[in-house]
């Protein structure tokens, strides 16, 4: 569903019925730009730490504008085993509310716009036809201002107990309109006075000498038209006045609203605090809480705090493709090309239908970078995997719920891509330490001597001294031998989530939540997702399958496949290779498999 100014107000009740219905949302954005002054292989280094990719992105992208946002809500429907979705894209646009509303300025990079146009990108409806929006500081202001001009306004607030001290160069200007209203007060028959127009200050003058000097019986009020602001007098009584006043006090707060606009509906999503799943979606985090709650802070941690109360729950679909069991089975994890790898064995595309009165989307014709259509996908891909996790169990899930422990390990971590050794920015704890071992693999001429060598060497070192503290040159077929010898041994994780797979140990009480889920290794410069190197081992199993029906708390969507179900091939090979070793009374879950190096 399109959503700009025009029928924002009307279909925002239908945005909040879908938001307090679903499940779980997917969101996406586009963007006026990605970086206002590095490349965007220089914004996006594959030596950066989290912090030095969060600095980077707030000095360098933050100054674009966020003007599409698509939401999607998906909802499983038990009855017909289907997901139902509500599909929203909404064009955004901080038009100024009133004169004294913030001015924003943002730019635009000449190589994104070229993009979203050649993509049939609708310009018009943002700059034209997009939602109005404030932050958090800026409808405080506003609310600021009005209370303060109804303080002043006739009949609101503490009336005026003495005369107002009036400046010399305005007392004429005042006294010419008293003497205009005591003439309007002498005439019955005339019930209203249009005074001519006048700037702020003149006006403030009138309010606060009108209110001291007639404290009942007229009714002031500023009018607006298109050019210029004139203040009309009325004669009512105490119960009109009051009538008339409540009826301003409404339409001002309506018109606050409005200026709050699409606000609204994120503040919606971070109070509902259900699962928002995105793609890549580090950059969509920034913006939203940028643009939409307050500026970025400056240090990491207060930046992962304050994702964490918007957003309690995040999930990023790229991470969860780029992590073990998706890895070795998802060789490209772009959006559009992660959707149609969904849909081929060993993964089973989710039944999915849009909810009545809602346009549904074609995957076919591939509607890419329209917000709506995209956060769609993602959703789509978000279902897929986690089902497929659910196939992996014994008995097997066909539905995997958004609230199930079997994506709990993938919760509040943010993908970070090109970034060599740690994969993702860890929003609820210490983010991984830089891996020691880079690799740089260097072709020189035959004629080079020793010396040119150490020259070439000693540069390289001096430059990258901050990735590294020593380094070890060794030849091209030397490095190729270690890293066969590397590949016979594999190392194997588990979850605490998942040692109740074991179904003979007994269930503890309560929520268990894994903040620890893929924290480095004990061993610094040794990047590693298991989160307890003692769990590490190689583990083979060919009988015993993965059960566990305490495994999810509120799977409820969760049935098993029907009996005499063929698996293909390679998924019966990945689910032996997945499997537990021994019996389940002395051996730890294994549930995934995860290779030294991503």
């Amino acid at each position: 569903m399109e959503i700009i100014r025009s029928n924002f107000k009307i279909n925002l009740p239908k945005v909040y019925q879908a938001i307090e219905e679903a499940d779980f949302f997917a969101i996406d954005g586009e963007f006026s730009g990605i970086s206002d002054g590095p490349s965007v292989t220089a914004l996006t280094s594959g030596f950066d730490t989290p912090e030095e990719r969060y600095q980077k992105l707030k000095k360098h992208s933050m100054d674009f504008l966020l003007f599409q946002f698509g939401l999607c809500a998906f909802k499983y429907d038990h009855a017909n085993s289907k997901h139902v979705t509500k599909s929203f894209n909404f064009y955004v646009f901080p038009k100024p509310f009133s004169r004294s509303s913030p001015d924003v300025k943002f730019v635009c990079q000449s190589s994104s716009i070229d993009f979203l146009a050649s993509q049939g990108f609708d310009f018009n409806k943002v700059f034209c036809s997009g939602i109005p929006y404030l932050n958090q500081e800026e409808e405080r202001q506003l609310r600021e201002q009005f209370d303060e001009k109804r303080s002043q306004a006739n009949g609101a607030g503490a009336l005026t107990k003495c005369p107002v001290t009036i400046p010399e160069d305005q007392k004429k200007f005042i006294d010419q309109v008293i003497e205009k209203i005591e003439g309007f007060l002498q005439r019955e028959e005339k019930r209203t006075l249009e005074l001519n127009p006048c700037t702020g200050f003149q006006r403030k003058l009138i309010y606060q000498t009108l209110s001291w000097k007639y404290p009942k019986g007229i009714h002031v009020e500023t009018l607006e038209t298109d050019k210029e602001r004139h203040i009309v007098i009325s004669k009512v009584d105490e119960e009109e006045r009051k009538r008339r006043e409540q009826e301003k006090y409404a339409k001002e707060q309506e018109e606050l609203n409005d200026a709050v606009g699409f606000s609204r509906v994120i503040h919606a999503i971070a109070n509902s605090g259900k699962l928002v799943v995105g793609h890549n979606m580090l950059l969509d985090v920034m913006h939203t809480i940028h643009q939409f709650y307050c500026p970025l802070p400056v240090d990491l941690n207060e930046f992962k705090e304050m994702t964490t109360c918007v957003f309690p729950r995040l999930l990023d679909t790229k991470l969860m493709a780029s992590t073990q069991p998706f890895k070795d089975i998802i060789n490209n994890t772009s959006l559009a090309e992660l959707e149609k790898r969904l849909k081929e064995t060993p993964f089973d595309p989710p039944k999915v239908e849009s909810a009545e009165g809602f346009p549904s989307y074609d995957t076919a014709s591939e509607q890419l970078h329209e917000a709506g259509y995209d956060a769609y996908i993602t959703g789509l891909c978000f279902i897929s995997m986690a089902n497929y996790l659910g196939s992996l169990l014994s008995p097997p899930k066909t539905c995997v719920s958004a609230r199930s422990k079997l994506i709990e390990p993938f919760f509040n971590k943010l993908f970070l891509m090109r970034v060599m050794d740690i994969p993702y920015l860890n929003l609820e704890g210490p983010d991984l330490q830089p891996k020691r071992d880079h690799v740089l693999h260097v072709t020189f001429p035959k004629e080079w001597k020793t010396s040119d060598l150490y020259q070439l060497f000693s540069a390289f070192a001096v430059n990258t001294s901050k990735y590294a503290e020593s380094y070890r040159i060794q030849t091209y077929a030397e490095y190729v031998g270690k890293k066969q010898e590397s590949k016979q041994v594999k190392r194997k994780w588990t979850e605490d989530s998942w040692k109740e797979v074991d179904r003979k140990r007994p269930h503890v009480p309560g929520p268990c939540y894994h903040t620890n889920s893929f924290t480095a290794a004990g061993i610094v410069g040794k990047r590693t997702l298991s989160p307890d190197p003692r769990e590490a081992g190689v583990v083979d199993r060919e009988s015993e399958g993965i059960s566990d029906p305490e495994l999810e708390q509120t799977d409820y969507c969760a049935d098993p496949l029907p009996e005499g179900r063929k698996k293909a091939k390679k998924l019966k090979r990945m689910k032996k290779e997945f499997s537990l070793a021994g019996s389940a009374s002395d051996s730890p879950a294994v549930l995934f498999e995860v290779p030294d190096t991503w």
